[in-house]
């Protein structure tokens, strides 16, 4: 519930009111404080009056695509950019019925003075599911950032020092950030509810909705349009990217910010020992990574990226000829392949040979001796099991985490002038809530969503971006998913030493940068 709260001049202009000025004593009334004047009025602004709810069975009586506009500023590589930044809603309708259906948070920032149609625009959401877009908005490649300097395990400030932001993507693309049904301030239109758009296929089918709408409203039929999506987003950007492309949405290209593509194949999402268990194979080399990160593996590598080809062709080769008889009947490996496991972790080999496929929370837990936890989405970042930081199970986003929903809601109301009657949702906990299935499977596999949009759109164009310390979508997986798709010029994989959000890190972030620009080139 948002805290509702009274000025100390509220209260006394109250209880005078009420006669509680001394009415009736001789003692003379102490001299009126002169009244607080009020605010100045800002351009642009705007005050929603609506209370958003994220609740499931939640929805809105009706909606309305109001928005506050900022201007700002921005330079980057000494060339001046002056930007519009349009902060509120729009409605997205059923493509089938052309029913109001969702009213979608958003902040779009544009170029002044560009031409439209020759202009690309870039729609950003991130994953969870249940995150809004905070992580993207104000850690990424807006105009504006958090800074973060990770890793690290010193908490950041708040207010959060929120600066200009170099490596904005503002000079070569529109920017548009949108929140996910049940997050931020974006809410189910009655008679839909929120929980009606929390599956796999509902979500992406009312982003598709919202992007056409987006698209329809700001005349941006023939902008080069691009998706960008983190996690989660990865997935949804995959089936978005289909919808769209059958719709009749073209699209230029497609970014995947630390993607789990296939929740089928990743180890992390599956129960040790259960009867749905799948090999560990696309985590060995992140394993490997974290293990020579902190000097746990033996010998140390003094070539980074000679060191982690040897631990993707050694889970290639000796890992998986091992794992597959392990999976099916528990059957011993070869002694090699424990003790090369405990040469790339320093996790003991007899441990390796009692359980060829330890998963990633037994890592975060035991990769460090002595009852420290390493971060599951930037496993550099270090902190004693017992310890505060620790607490909530990943010290790496504990550090993070306060910082930007904080800095997201006070930037949105002091930068951008959007106020609402209820506070910014910046994480939803949908998991338990949330329609996993996809295309016959119980989990989401949309490396064949991606494929589909590839052959209706041979000129589509991907980035995968990864780090090599993300313990929740390892780099190595997303590799052996989009492997899938066969070789392609069309599609570029980067990986950088950094954690799941790699732009919180600068150097990845600046590497990222570059990357990009020479993603949005190829798109020309």
């Amino acid at each position: 519930m948002a805290r509702k709260w009274v000025s100390t001049l509220a209260v006394a202009a109250a209880l005078a009111a009420c006669g509680g000025g001394g009415g009736g004593s001789s003692v003379a009334p102490p001299t009126p404080t002169p009244p607080t004047p009020p605010a100045p009025i800002v351009p642009g602004a705007m005050a929603d009056p609506i209370v958003y709810n994220g609740a499931a069975t939640a929805s809105l009586a009706a909606a309305n695509e109001s928005s506050a506009t900022a201007h700002g500023q921005l330079t980057l590589n000494g060339a001046r950019y002056d930007y519009t930044a349009t902060t509120g809603h729009l409605i997205a309708r059923n493509g089938a019925t052309g029913a109001a259906s969702v009213s979608f948070f958003y902040v779009a920032y544009t170029l002044d003075n560009q031409p439209a149609a020759s202009r690309p625009v870039t729609f950003f959401y991130n994953g969870g599911p249940g995150s809004a877009s905070l992580w993207l908005h104000i850690g990424s490649f807006g105009p504006k950032r958090v800074v973060a300097d990770q890793p690290g395990t010193t908490v950041l400030p708040t207010p959060a020092q929120i600066v200009d932001n170099a490596e904005s993507l503002l000079d070569i693309s529109d920017l548009v950030f949108v929140d996910a049904v049940g997050t931020g301030y974006s809410q189910a239109i009655a008679p839909n509810r929120n929980q009606d758009f929390w599956g796999v296929d509902s979500d992406a089918a009312s982003l598709r909705d919202f992007v056409q709408r987006y698209v329809a409203a700001n005349n941006r039929q023939a902008s080069p349009k691009y998706l960008f999506g983190e996690s989660y987003g990865g997935p949804r950007t995959a089936v978005l990217a289909n919808l769209l492309e059958t719709a009749g949405v073209r699209l230029a290209g497609v970014v995947l910010q630390s993607p789990i593509m296939n929740y089928n194949s990743n180890c992390g999402v599956f129960e040790a020992g259960g009867p749905d268990e799948v090999s560990c194979q696309g985590y060995v080399p992140t394993y490997a990574a974290i293990g020579a990160y902190h000097q746990r593996a033996n010998p140390l590598p003094t070539d980074l990226s000679s060191y982690l080809q040897q631990a993707r062709n050694f889970a290639a080769g000796a890992y998986r000829s091992a794992m597959t008889p392990w999976l099916a009947t528990r059957t011993a490996p070869p002694a090699a392949v424990p003790v090369q496991l405990e040469a790339f972790t320093g996790i003991g080999a007899a441990t390796w040979q009692a359980n060829l496929n330890i998963q990633p929370g037994y890592v975060q837990r035991n990769i460090v001796p002595g009852n420290m936890l390493v971060g599951r989405y930037d496993a550099r970042v270090l902190a004693p099991q017992a310890s505060q930081l620790a607490s909530g199970g990943d010290p790496s986003l504990a550090v993070v985490n306060q910082a930007f929903v904080s800095g997201v809601r006070s930037y949105l109301s002091d930068v951008l002038h959007y106020t609402a009657g209820s506070v910014y949702q910046p994480f939803n906990d949908l998991v338990e809530s949330w329609n996993f299935s996809h295309d016959g499977k119980a989990v989401p596999d949309t490396v064949p969503d991606l494929a589909s949009a590839m052959t209706l759109n041979p000129a589509l164009k991907v980035l995968s971006l990864s780090g090599y310390y993300d313990l929740a979508t390892p780099f190595h997986q997303t590799e052996l998913d989009l492997a899938r798709l066969g070789a392609n010029p069309n599609i570029v994989v980067r990986n950088y030493q950094s954690g799941h959000m790699g732009y919180l890190d600068n150097t990845a972030r600046r590497a990222a940068r570059t990357d990009l620009g020479a993603f949005y080139q190829m798109g020309k």
